[in-house]
Parts: C-alpha cells; sequence; structure tokens
C-alpha cells in the first residue's frame, strides 16, 4: 500500500489532528482504518477516543498521561510499521430502501430541471451507484457518503431549510446522504428512507461505520409504509453482507 505523507497537528490541549493529502479517495479512508486498527491493538490508556472523516484523523488523549510531541512520535512509528503488518479492516455492503417519490423528494423535480434529465433518470443513476461511508457527523448517524455520479453534483440551496425531516436523502455539492433526525439543512432533497440509522437507545447507535458500502433501492409508497410499520414495531432489519471475508 501506498504511504502517504502526513502532518500531525496540536488540536487544542489533549488532541491530535491528522491530515492526509486534501482528496476523498478509498485508499486514504483505508489507510486511515489501518492505523486506526493498529492504535487500537495497543490500547494505549492514553488515547480516550478516535474520529475520523475523509483526510483526517482526530486522536483525543489524557495529558495527564502522556503530551503531544511524546504521542505524535508513538503514532508516526505506529504508521510506518502498518505497511509490513497484515491488517483486515472488515466492511459490511447495506442496502437502504429509498422512496423518491416527488412527496418525499421535495427537490428531485427541480433537480431534473437543473441538470436537464428526467426524474427516473436521476433515480436510476442514483440507485446505480455503490457508495462509500467516508465519515459519520454532523448530525449523529449522518452518513458522509463518497462515490455520486458527477451527473448528479448540484449546489447546496442558497437559504437553507428550517426542518427536514428524518430520513431524507439528499444530495449537496458532490455528496449524498440520509438525515438521521429532523434538522436545518441545506441541501437537495430527492427521496425517503422509512428506516432509521440511528437509535441512542442502542449499545451502536449507528448501524454503519467508515469503510462501509452503500446500495440504495427505490422503492414505492406502499412499500415505503409497510417498512416503516416494520420499523416501528422493530421487526425491518435491513439488507446486509460482510466484506472482505
Amino acid at each position: 500500500m501506498k504511504q502517504f505523507k502526513l502532518t500531525y497537528k496540536p488540536y487544542g490541549n489533549s488532541a491530535i489532528l491528522i491530515e492526509w493529502p486534501q482528496k476523498i479517495a478509498i485508499e486514504i479512508l483505508n489507510d486511515i482504518q489501518i492505523l486506526v486498527a493498529k492504535i487500537e491493538n495497543k490500547n494505549y490508556k492514553e488515547i480516550l477516543e478516535l474520529n475520523y472523516v475523509y483526510n483526517s484523523l482526530l486522536i483525543k488523549y489524557n495529558s495527564k498521561y502522556i503530551h503531544f510531541l511524546e504521542l505524535k512520535d508513538k503514532v508516526e512509528l505506529l504508521y510506518k510499521k502498518s505497511f509490513s503488518d497484515k491488517i483486515m479492516v472488515r466492511s459490511t455492503s447495506w442496502d437502504i430502501p429509498v422512496c423518491y417519490d416527488p412527496e418525499f423528494g421535495i427537490d428531485i423535480a427541480y433537480m431534473a430541471t437543473e441538470k436537464n434529465v428526467s426524474i427516473d433518470e436521476i433515480i436510476s443513476l442514483h440507485t446505480s451507484a455503490i457508495y462509500t461511508v467516508f465519515g459519520i457527523g454532523f448530525l449523529p448517524g449522518f452518513l458522509y457518503l463518497g462515490g455520486l455520479p458527477k451527473k448528479l453534483h448540484i449546489s447546496r440551496k442558497e437559504i437553507p431549510r428550517l426542518k427536514i425531516l428524518k430520513g431524507a436523502v439528499a444530495i449537496g455539492g458532490n455528496q449524498t446522504g440520509i438525515y438521521p433526525q429532523q434538522s436545518p439543512g441545506g441541501w437537495q432533497i430527492i427521496g425517503k428512507t422509512p428506516v432509521s440509522l440511528f437509535n441512542i437507545s442502542k449499545e451502536n447507535p449507528c448501524k454503519m461505520k467508515p469503510g462501509d458500502r452503500i446500495c440504495f433501492k427505490s422503492i414505492s409508497k406502499e412499500e415505503f409504509l409497510a417498512i416503516e410499520l416494520e420499523e416501528d414495531r422493530g421487526n425491518y432489519e435491513l439488507k446486509n453482507s460482510l466484506l472482505n471475508d
């Protein structure tokens, strides 16, 4: 695997921000995941939390036990070692049902006009791609997905909406994503999923993790309502399969 030139910066008094080259790429995501696995395998008591998205890794640590330069040296050494040690980073492929009916996809007609394509073509393009989860946030459970077909790239709204419904499937710039809860937002809404992607009451509140793959499956309004009912009853399970077996 290619070795990248990394930058290490203090982030406040008790965190290190590590940055890879400024681009969205699966090989960079894989490289970050390998380093994360190396750190987790060491089980450092001074490291409190690891968060990563796109091309950066934030390491939060207990400054009572270690200082920035000491931890930086440890992580740099681990990064160099990670290319001689074999580590399997497992990920999951998920099928997410989406209803693209204009009742839910309130911007899909606008988008079709802007892109000079039919609504059916937007749906076909959006469901034909395989997306990679590059990170989670700005809302808990919000998936940042890479792999959106270029023909679907579209600018965000100049004036964000004050309320976007939970489950809204949207496009903003060169990304697509799903709003895990009701919130303000400026992305173009093209559909809605009846499935909850974030549940604070669960041991693992978010089903997905960085590195997972997402496929969107188009469903009718009738199928949406049926799945929503099963979801409310706690009986619906997303179709998924393990990768890297």
